[in-house]
Formats: structure tokens, C-alpha cells, sequence
């Protein structure tokens, strides 16, 4: 489920349509409810930004974690990825990405080679 989102009604050409509002102050977001775990995104992501996390409740035993929101680079890899539409980066004119980091490319490569998990002995890791 996605927190603190919300829907405009546009009515364009007749036709009515709905359109999302990201969240404020956040490059990237999942809608776990459409999300079915599969950690393409998180192989996706060049900067570390996501890894997934154990949920007993998901089919698979895990779901998406954003796990460090302020180093999204918005290259929007993980939104095109995604077979589900389930993860979504800010638009570049609403909200400022960082840049790509060493640490960032470091905590990726960490996650990739623990079956796309932050390592819990990782430094930083929550």
C-alpha cells in the first residue's frame, strides 16, 4: 500500500482520468500492493536505494524496502523495470536526486551479493 498519495481527477478531452501525486519530499516510492517481490528493481538500481526486506505476509517471504531515499539518483531504472508498475521516482522538476556516490555504488554492489538484501552487518545498515 502506498502512504500519503494522492489522486487529481482530470477530465481531459471528455475522457476522465486519474493522476497520481507523489508524496512529498520523496524520489521513490513502491505500492506494495501491486508489488509481487520479485527484486528486479533492486537489481535495477544503480545507487543501493532499495533491497528487499523479509514480510512473512508477502507471497514470496519479502517485499521492496526503500532503504536509502537521499541517495536516488532519478534515473528511473527501477520504475522501467518494474513488470508490476509498482515503484515510481519523482518527476526531475519536483524533487532534487542526488548524485551517484561511491558509498551509494558500494552498498549496491553489498545488497546484489546478498540476494538483493542489505547485509544487517553492513555499515550504515538500520
Amino acid at each position: 500500500m502506498i502512504e500519503n498519495i494522492s489522486l487529481k481527477i482530470l477530465k481531459i478531452k471528455g475522457e476522465t482520468m486519474a493522476v497520481m501525486t507523489a508524496p512529498e519530499n520523496t524520489p521513490v516510492w513502491v505500492d506494495t500492493v501491486r508489488c509481487k517481490a520479485c527484486d528486479i528493481c533492486v537489481d535495477a538500481c544503480p545507487a543501493g536505494v532499495l533491497s528487499m526486506q523479509a514480510e512473512p505476509t508477502s507471497t514470496l517471504g519479502a517485499m521492496i524496502s526503500v532503504i536509502a531515499p537521499d541517495s536516488c539518483i532519478g534515473c528511473n531504472e527501477c520504475e522501467l523495470s518494474c513488470p508490476d508498475f509498482a515503484i515510481y521516482v519523482a518527476d526531475k522538476k519536483e524533487f532534487k536526486f542526488s548524485k551517484l556516490t561511491g558509498d551509494a555504488k558500494e552498498r549496491q554492489e553489498a545488497i546484489a551479493n546478498n540476494g538483493f538484501r542489505l547485509p544487517t552487518d553492513y555499515k550504515g545498515a538500520n
